[in-house]
This record gives structure tokens, C-alpha cells and sequence, in this order.
């Protein structure tokens, strides 16, 4: 009895070793995922929307994958043209890091002429942390005006029929987007301008 009291007391103490461990249960693999584009484009028609993208990268396939897509120039026939478009998203076991860039940017939308010397969004998502994100939007004109911007999230400026979201975030724990420019001109066309997303869960 004395010896069998001896196991069961060795056999408790292993088991709470283990359990401070954490390995009496398998850790819980993490999803990374990331994605970047440098436009897309939803326009009405007579037979429903129709989607354009550009410099897309894809979504990433886990935390060891990386991804690219770039133009030297590019266009949505009748709605905008740009140069140097460039999208990128790298994962890592502990996050994902993603970034979408373009110049030139010439916008027809709504009667509406938008324009834009340089546009670039970055998003990085770490596993335990709130993900960041920022843009820059450089030489941003509407019909004609020059616009300032600044770094705020989520700036607004009104145009004929619609608007204009500068810097649009979408931030938690787990996932960060954030599109540079968002142009919506209601009932004809929705276009996101250097989008780039990031998550790990």
C-alpha cells in the first residue's frame, strides 16, 4: 500500500506539471490572413454591378505565405487610370503585415474629377495586440480644388451625388483594414483606392 500511495502522489505531481506546462491539451494554431489591392471598382449597369480590381494580391494562404501584384500603369476604362500601382502582404507565425500603393491617380466618377499625386495604405495585425494602420494621401484634388488632408481615420468630404472617405479603418484585436481613399458616388459607383487588410486570430 505504502508504494502504491507513492505512484498515485508521483502521477498527481506529473499531472500538474504538465497542465502548468500546457501540455496536457494541443495549443490552438493561430489563422493569419492578409490581403492588398490597389483599386477596386464597383459600377452600376443596366444588367447589375460590375467589379474591377487592380494589383490584387489575393488572400494569403497562413502565416508562411507572401504575396505581390504590381502595374507599372493601369485602368478602369472610363472611371480612373493610374501608375505604379503596387500591393503586398506578408504573413509570419504571429501576424500578417500588408500595403497597397499607387501614383498618378485620375478619377472621373458621378461628373466628379478626382486626382491624387500619391496614395498608399499600411495595416499590420500581431497576434495578442490591436493592429495599426495608416495612409498617405499626397495632392488630392476634387473638381479642381486642392484638398488637405491630414492623418485622421475616417475623414469625409462631400462631393455632387456622394462622397469621399479619406483614410477608412476598420481596427479590432484580431483584423485591420484600412482603405486610403473610398470614393462613392450613390447609385453608380464605389471605388476603393489603395486597400490593405491584415488579421490574426
Amino acid at each position: 500500500m505504502p508504494h502504491r500511495t507513492s505512484c498515485y502522489r508521483g502521477l498527481f505531481a506529473f499531472t500538474v506539471f504538465l497542465a502548468a506546462a500546457g501540455l496536457t491539451r494541443p495549443c490552438a494554431a493561430q489563422t493569419v490572413g492578409g490581403q492588398a489591392r490597389a483599386v477596386q471598382s464597383t459600377v452600376s449597369g443596366l444588367f447589375g454591378p460590375t467589379t474591377t480590381m487592380l494589383a490584387d494580391t489575393g488572400t494569403l494562404d497562413g502565416g508562411t505565405d507572401a504575396r505581390q501584384a504590381s502595374a507599372l500603369a493601369d485602368s478602369v476604362p472610363s472611371l480612373l487610370s493610374a501608375e505604379t500601382l503596387h500591393a503586398t502582404t506578408i504573413g509570419s507565425p504571429t501576424g500578417a503585415d500588408s500595403e497597397a500603393s499607387l501614383a498618378g491617380l485620375t478619377m472621373t466618377v458621378g461628373g466628379n474629377s478626382i486626382g491624387a499625386d500619391f496614395v498608399m495604405s499600411r495595416v499590420q495585425a500581431v497576434q495578442g495586440a490591436v493592429g495599426t494602420g495608416s495612409t498617405t494621401v499626397s495632392g488630392l484634388s476634387v473638381n479642381g480644388v486642392p484638398i488637405a488632408v491630414d492623418e485622421s481615420p475616417n475623414q469625409v468630404i462631400a462631393i455632387p451625388g456622394g462622397q469621399i472617405v479619406v483614410n477608412e479603418q476598420q481596427i479590432s484585436q484580431s483584423s485591420t483594414a484600412v482603405n486610403a481613399l473610398r470614393v462613392t458616388v450613390f447609385g453608380v459607383a464605389d471605388v476603393i483606392v489603395a486597400s490593405a487588410m491584415a488579421a490574426v486570430q
